[in-house]
């Protein structure tokens, strides 16, 4: 097998190479845009690490595994990951395939620190070996349930495609919202052509619908013949998932994907270090960070100083988690044993509800703080 070129700054180091194994969604049906800003935080903290001297003086090298959000394809690249002797595994942005990559780090006592997703459930049983940076489901998506409360919005339909992921969202907002005096009626997208659901969104006078469905399709479908039906100028669209952060939403859909809230990971004004790495990002993107490029980098940030404290022994690595206080991109990182949680926590990121300015779609708006 081909080594890789060595990341820029890997001149300044010596030794062989500190692996870490990403996976990342780079081809359909994976959310591609969503793995390509992963994959640049990831790359971009390899970057700094080894101009920064590597690990105690070997380069920092990552091995990026394509996952294409299918879990078999992920659990595949977790094995052979952990043949090639990575120190651990990086990355996954899809709930589902992550938990499957999960499942398999925990069975081979492969380290894994999850960058971005966030079902709650993402092992069977409590773990040592998986920690995440994202917050758990049922926490951002009850601040998106406060912030529809605040919002008035009280009669909640939810367009939903059949998944673990958006079923488990589904629940987070009907248990909660049910004992504060609102209602969660699931329009099942199997059976719904897109302009069929505007009919059921009249019928059951619902004053928002949460896109709990696929992206680009049918969620932009959805939108369209929403925005399009005179009978609902009224109702708010949501994406608590979070397919308007990125701006492949905006070039498709224009000002129809505007004034759509949805849930992303920052603070309301980034520190220096975030500073820097968002001016960093913009260039390796060629346009704005999404949340998602700072999970990545906060990522290998975490790994690297790991790996600086603890060397590259997996299970050395795995006992370090509680003990991880590091300054990322978003804030301080630490991990703790949440309840409900299975796996290590940073408990809890920034998150927002923010949608895109009607007025200028390409500026995003602060509707409400977790």
């Amino acid at each position: 097998m081909k080594t890789p070129p060595s990341p820029p700054g890997a001149e300044r180091t010596y030794g062989a190479s500190v692996q870490i194994g990403a996976l990342v969604p780079l081809t359909r049906p994976g959310w591609v845009e969503a793995g390509r800003h992963l994959l640049a935080g990831l790359e971009l903290a390899v970057g700094d690490v080894n101009d920064a001297g590597g690990i105690g003086g070997r380069p920092l090298e990552l091995v990026v595994r394509d996952t294409a959000a299918d879990p078999q394809k992920a659990a595949a690249a977790v094995d052979e990951l952990a043949g090639l002797g990575v120190a651990a595994l990086a990355g996954e942005y899809h709930s589902v395939v992550a938990r499957a990559a999960a499942a398999r780090a925990d069975a081979l006592g492969l380290p894994f620190l999850c960058s971005s997703a966030v079902l709650d459930a993402l092992t069977e049983q409590p773990t040592q070996w998986v920690a995440r940076l994202a917050p758990a489901q049922s926490h951002g998506w009850q601040i998106y349930a406060d912030f529809l409360l605040g919002a008035g919005r009280s009669r909640i339909a939810v367009a939903a495609e059949p998944s673990v992921y958006w079923a488990s969202g589904a629940r987070v907002l009907r248990d909660y919202l049910a004992p504060r005096g609102a209602t969660v009626t699931e329009l099942d997208m199997r059976a719904l052509a897109p302009t069929a659901v505007c009919d059921e969104l009249v019928s059951n006078g619902a004053t928002a619908v949460l896109l709990l469905v696929g992206h680009p399709e049918p969620a932009m479908s959805i939108v369209g013949s929403v925005r399009r039906d005179r009978r609902l100028t009224e109702i708010m669209i949501g994406a608590p998932a979070g397919q308007p952060e990125l701006a492949e939403w905006a070039r498709s859909l224009g000002d129809d994907g505007a004034a759509i809230p949805f849930l992303r990971y920052l603070p309301e004004r980034l520190g220096p270090l975030g500073a820097r790495v968002e001016t960093a990002l913009r260039e390796r993107l060629a346009e704005a960070p999404s949340f998602v490029a700072f999970e990545g980098y906060d990522t290998l940030a975490v790994l690297a100083e790991v790996l600086r404290s603890h060397g590259a022994d997996r299970a050395r690595i795995a006992e370090s988690w509680p003990r991880v206080a590091v300054e990322g991109t978003r804030g301080q990182i630490r991990f703790s044993r949440t309840p409900g949680i299975s796996v290590w926590q940073w408990a809890w990121p920034p998150i927002q509800v923010v949608d895109r300015d009607p007025a200028q779609p390409d500026r995003f708006r602060v509707l409400h703080t977790g």
